[in-house]
């Protein structure tokens, strides 16, 4: 999985982003179950997850304040 390049995030809408987020902590969340449970063989997911899902979250907040500023 390759990461996705900022500007390609940033042209998501506002309900996009908040989708993507929702599901990256969903995912998260399963990753974490499936090691617990050791059933997890593929571990590199959590960093591309926890990567994709600080991406996400930048832009969202770049974006509150931009819109707090004006």
């Amino acid at each position: 999985m390759a990461h996705p390049k900022a500007a390609e995030v940033r042209k998501l809408t506002d309900a996009d982003i908040t989708e993507q987020i929702d599901g990256i902590r969903r995912e998260l969340f399963d990753l974490r179950f499936q090691q617990a449970t050791r059933q997890l063989s593929n571990t590199h997911r959590f960093k591309e997850s926890r990567i994709k899902l600080a991406q996400l979250l930048t832009v969202q907040k770049e974006r509150s304040r931009s819109a707090a500023a004006s």
